[in-house]
């Protein structure tokens, strides 16, 4: 990021977050504005000690694998403040700086009410090539921890404590909430907006570091997690939360509350921002994934999942078709979930147990008012974090650069050893690819080599997914959307020009630097239709919508966020399509 050298961001605990990223453009889906002259300040400093080999079973293997990791890397950001993170992208720069991140979505919409509160999907996992890639990163396999830390599917939720912090009222499962007004003497004015929040349900893939060090799970098999993301400060008066929260692992301007889904449906541990602990005492046990307690699926299963409101809270249900075992989460008081509490001039970070709601009753109004992207009902990938490496120093930085560079640059950082990887043993850096020059962003996807063959032993198999039902009816609406003019400016990529986010100047798609960037399609499946995510030579594909990201992302989109002084600006974070007929409704 422009010249900057972030180091891993990941210490020990903090190393992924995989979840929560919405772009950084007017304040959505994921804290990536980033201001870049905090980017020195993130690294994190610790020697590395040779990893002491584990004689044990693999639940026993993890554990230690916890246990070192935090012990040996110090702790100096929170984890949305973190190069390392996945969380959701602000549109605005939030105080500490963030990084943008790459999210290409499939919004979808409808009138009808508890289509904003109780939805449906069928996912099947994807699949990595028999052959494990090489350490160079050219000419040999992908896998998908390398074109993705994680897939999720998002809604918006209440949070009486984020922002705009105008009232610290929602009505849960409401329209009442939706205020997008520009008038700031109208009750419906946009910076008068109940509090907002933003639910991701992340899955983690197999075969690379897993949690907190890195974005995986076990060796071959997947995980979820929900997870939270609000922004506790002022939109209307610009003043940030007490900067005490900023020394918790999930505190800082945009905390986060995180729960794998567990076979029990009961929390592995509070799941709440300040249970993880502090940045130099981390507590780990809610967000290292606990193999005897959480819903593992392997790849290629189908899987299917519910996301609707309870009295206790927004519940996840989740069914492995495939094998037969199921999981839940549930954001309620019991599981420990709580928000961080809107305190500016407190010394101390307060929190307080909250159980989370949606906070829409249709999935019509447009998601929050802080995050990048305007979704609400969502799929979306998160793309752009890995780039190969072929040394790493005791800072966690690339000192010899692989076929992606042809020598060293800023995002050539945040980096991990192939030592301590579950099973594919290449050094890598995950790092946001401020170049776009990673294997996201070339074609390395699948459906991007015509002989299919080649392109079925090189590359994952698609990720498939179905359109959502709501109480068995469709969403008769979709858009598709790409958050990368947030990504572009200057706060965010590395290399001009930028996207002038005012005017639309620079703002690009593909990226600069991308050899490719991937896209939705259909196909169809026993099931009936289904989306799937890659190139245009995917066999069985009904629509390419144009069979590329240009035609597919479609024009600039403004967008209206409420700012400082009771006023509102418009800016260009996101491509978005447009909304058209759902061309590919659930069986």
């Amino acid at each position: 990021m422009k010249g900057q050298t972030v180091k891993r961001y990941v210490m020990a605990a903090i190393s992924l977050l995989s979840f929560f990223v919405l772009a950084a453009g007017s304040l959505p889906a994921s804290a990536a504005s980033s201001a870049h002259t905090q980017a020195q300040t993130m690294r994190a400093q610790a020697t590395r000690a040779q990893a002491t080999k584990v004689q044990a079973t693999k639940v026993q293997a993890t554990a230690a694998r916890t246990t070192r990791a935090a012990s040996r890397y110090s702790l100096e950001d929170p984890l949305c403040q973190s190069y390392n993170s996945l969380c959701v992208d602000t549109s605005s720069t939030p105080p500490g700086g963030y990084v943008g991140h790459d999210e290409p979505s499939v919004l979808f919409k409808s009138g009808q009410p508890g289509s904003g509160n109780d939805m449906t999907y069928t996912v099947t996992l994807p699949r990595d090539p028999k052959k494990q890639p090489n350490k160079t990163g050219s000419g040999g396999t992908t896998w998908n921890f390398q074109l993705r830390p994680t897939f999720w599917f998002g809604l918006t939720l209440c949070d009486t404590q984020s922002a705009p912090e105008f009232t610290h009222k929602c009505r849960p499962d409401s329209d009442a909430n939706d205020l997008v007004g520009t008038n700031p003497k109208a009750p419906d004015y946009i910076g008068k907006h109940p509090g907002n929040a933003f639910m991701e349900l992340q899955f983690y893939g197999p075969g690379y570091v897993p949690q907190f060090e890195g974005f995986g799970c076990a060796k071959t098999q997947y995980c979820a997690a929900m997870t939270i993301d609000s922004f506790v400060q002022n939109q209307n008066t610009g003043v940030a939360n007490t900067s005490a929260c900023n020394n918790y692992v999930l505190g800082g301007p945009e905390p986060i509350n995180w729960a794998y889904i567990t076979k029990s449906g009961k929390s592995q541990a509070p799941a709440n921002p300040l249970f993880t602990g502090t940045l130099t005492t981390p507590n780990l046990a809610a967000v290292n994934p606990d193999l005897r307690k959480d819903l593992l699926m392997s790849p290629g299963d189908v899987v299917r999942f519910r996301i609707h409101d309870t009295s206790a809270g927004l519940r996840i249900d989740m069914a492995d078709l495939t094998t037969g075992q199921h999981g839940s989460m549930t954001a309620s008081v019991a599981n420990g979930f709580g928000h961080i509490l809107y305190r500016p001039k407190s010394t101390t970070c307060q929190e307080k147990p909250y159980a989370f709601h949606p906070e829409y009753s249709t999935a019509n109004p447009r998601g929050n008012t802080w995050s990048a992207h305007t979704y609400n009902v969502a799929m979306s990938d998160e793309i752009g974090h890995f780039e190969n490496c072929l040394a790493i120093n005791a800072q966690g930085d690339c000192t010899t650069a692989a076929s992606q560079d042809p020598s060293l640059d800023a995002d050539d950082s945040g980096c991990v050893p192939g030592t301590d990887s579950l099973l594919v043993r290449i050094d890598g850096c995950f790092s946001p690819d401020s170049d776009y020059d990673g294997q996201s962003y070339r074609p390395d996807w699948p459906g991007t080599n015509p002989n299919v063959a080649q392109d079925q032993a090189l590359h994952p198999s698609p990720l498939l997914f179905t359109s959502p039902l709501t109480r068995g009816r469709n969403y008769p609406t979709i858009a598709f959307e790409a958050d990368l003019p947030r990504i572009e400016a200057s706060d965010s990529q590395a290399n001009p020009p930028f996207c002038d986010r005012t005017t639309g100047a620079n703002c690009v798609n593909p990226p600069p630097g991308a050899q490719f960037y991937p896209f939705y399609s259909t196909t169809n499946r026993s099931w009936g239709c289904t989306w799937q995510e890659g190139g245009k030579y995917l066999p069985g594909t009904t629509n390419d919508f144009g069979g590329s990201s240009t035609t597919e992302f479609g024009p600039l989109l403004k967008t209206v966020y409420p700012t400082t002084g009771f006023k509102t600006e418009v800016l260009i974070d996101n491509f978005n399509s447009g909304n058209m007929p759902n061309p590919c409704r659930a069986g």
